[in-house]
């Protein structure tokens, strides 16, 4: 017999270089699908899709096993139809499929009408004789799913080959199963934490009894949630009129002692002879007109809270024994030898300095730091202007009822008039301004000329600085029309009817002033 031509390639060889180029190609154009979506679903058919075209497969099968069921599905198929797919149902441990699965083994079947374990569900065995191969889809040690396929019965075909092939691309499926599901935890993470903190921004904490929807006061409102809920003592500082009792109202009742008792102590109002009565309380008979034992306010607020407002007046003959109630929490009487013990919330406001008094000696360096453990800065209303009309709307609506007056809102002159002035007295002067002028308001609006002349000033109300008689008139006017126009949203005619005039007159008037209707039809 004559030898074979070492330099000539067998059929096999050929073969097997032909297989090899096939599945390079296999593999590069199933990575490209699965990198194209994170859903598998969208690209598991493609890549069975691939797999049958490139090996020359009648069909490629891919199976889930349900977890919560141990049903084992038929998720996708190529060369199947739905109808057969469906039909696609087994336990673990059942058919070829059911024993991969269990087993986490892959299994080969050369004559699929020759093994009993191929159940062949799908009918698809009428094609004639085929080629079994399947192999499970691992995520770790855990088996989820199998991949297989069926080809044409070869004797000459090395099934070896595509369990190897289908191995790999089983592992490739498990990674990216993995990888999206990561991903989609990851997603689910970060959404439940974007809607938390939407809740929370939507929600955040804001007391009820101060209103302000300002920046400068959302920080305020972030500070007393943080120190509501804990013993330190709180410094409030902040201008005269700013709102430092509300905040401390708002600590207190927002705290686990707000069903206790919130005392207030005005230092400054409190006579320096009688100061330390009122703060400590006194026995019968220590000073003449002491006729019966006193509680002071920290016995009184015992369990709660103290407020000491500015507490810069305090006088230095109190400061060492307040410094002894902050850190023993105990204190006696005046003319008492009993020892006190009180659990008290202690809560301070100024409107000074106090580093600047320590600095001259008028103010303890210890107590101050004992004092400023959690300190609030409450703005003055000038660097909180986005607050003034929602301040000015809240206390029209309180006096207006409390007054019994139908007064529905402020015009837009008195609007900018409000927002130009800078506020010296803070949130105190602006109530006080609305309650004066509800009490001198005429119809159901508030107009420029009922403000206190404190804001009647050329700046504020755009009279100009000439102020002539004229001038003031016709500013007046353009204020009256405008409001017209605001509560008939732009209609000239409505307008004139509110102002007991004509459509006529009105229009003139509006085209004397420049004033454009448009811009009040919202």
């Amino acid at each position: 017999m004559a030898s074979k031509n070492p330099n000539k390639e067998s059929p096999l060889s050929e073969m097997t270089e032909s297989r090899r180029v096939s599945e390079l190609s296999l593999l590069y154009e199933i990575s490209r699908l699965l990198d194209q979506s994170l859903d598998l679903r969208d690209v598991v058919s493609p890549v069975l899709a691939e797999i049958s075209e490139k090996l020359d497969m009648l069909f490629a099968t891919l199976t889930l096993l349900n977890r919560e069921t141990g049903a084992i599905l038929i998720e996708a198929a190529e060369g199947l139809s739905e109808q057969q797919a469906s039909r696609g149902r087994y336990k673990l441990g059942e058919g070829v499929t059911g024993q991969v699965i269990l087993n986490g083994k892959p299994m080969v079947i050369p004559k699929t009408e020759e093994s009993p374990l191929f159940l062949d569900r799908t009918t698809r065995g009428k094609r004639g004789n085929t080629s079994f191969v399947c192999v499970p889809i691992k995520e770790g040690q855990e088996v989820v799913g199998a991949l297989s396929i069926d080809r044409i019965y070869d004797e000459k075909a090395n099934l070896d080959d595509d369990v190897r092939i289908l191995t790999i691309i089983a592992s490739m499926i498990a990674q990216a199963v993995k990888l999206r599901r990561a991903a989609q935890e990851e997603q689910e993470r970060l959404e439940a934490e974007n809607e938390r903190l939407r809740a929370e921004l939507k929600d955040r904490f804001r007391p009820s009894n101060i209103v302000g929807n300002s920046h400068e006061m959302q920080i305020v409102y972030d500070q007393i949630a943080q120190v509501c809920r804990s013993p330190a003592t709180v410094l409030i500082h902040g201008e005269t009129g700013t709102g430092k009792e509300l905040v401390a109202h708002a600590i207190h009742y927002n705290s686990d002692r707000s069903d206790q008792p919130f005392v207030k102590a005005h230092c400054a109002a409190l006579p320096e002879t009688i100061i330390e009565s009122e703060l400590f309380g006194h026995e019968k008979g220590s000073f003449t007109g002491a006729t019966t034992d006193r509680k002071g306010r920290f016995e009184l607020a015992h369990g709660g809270t103290l407020f000491l407002d500015e507490i810069g007046d305090i006088p230095p003959s109190i400061q060492i024994k307040l410094l002894r109630v902050l850190q023993e929490r105990e204190f006696e009487r005046i003319g008492g030898t009993k020892t006190i013990q009180v659990n008290v919330r202690v809560i301070t406001a100024t409107n000074k300095d106090l580093l600047a008094l320590v600095n001259e000696g008028k103010f303890r360096e210890d107590l101050y730091y004992r004092l400023h453990v959690f300190p609030i800065y409450v703005p003055p209303l000038r660097k909180r202007k986005a607050d003034i009309v929602l301040l000015a709307d809240f206390f029209l609506d309180k006096y207006a009822k409390s007054s019994g007056r139908q007064i529905r809102r402020l015009s837009s002159a008195v609007i900018d008039m409000l927002m130009s002035y800078h506020w010296p007295g803070n949130v105190r002067e602006l109530e006080n301004v609305i309650e004066r002028s509800v009490l001198v308001a005429e119809g159901d609006v508030i107009h420029p000329h009922h403000l206190p002349p404190t804001l009647q000033t050329a700046e504020t109300s755009g009279t100009g600085a000439q102020g002539n008689l004229k001038a003031l008139v016709d500013q007046y006017e353009r204020d009256i029309i405008k409001d017209a126009l605001k509560s008939s949203r732009g209609n000239v005619a409505a307008a004139a009817r509110s102002l007991g005039t004509t459509q006529r007159i009105l229009g003139y008037k509006v085209s004397k002033h420049r004033i454009d209707p448009k811009q009040h039809a919202g």
